[in-house]
């Protein structure tokens, strides 16, 4: 039986990383309501 997700990190990293979210003001403003929210991880 296969694994239902097969997530990729290299491509998450790409897509969705800190750097990557820190570079738009929209990525900043979703890490800042992941920090208000108290996320244990605030990206990938």
């Amino acid at each position: 039986m296969k694994r239902t997700l097969r997530g990729s990190i290299s491509k998450a990293k790409k897509g969705s990383g800190f750097l990557k979210r820190m570079s738009t003001k929209s990525g900043q403003k979703v890490i800042k309501a992941r920090r208000a929210k108290g996320r244990y991880r605030l990206s990938v």
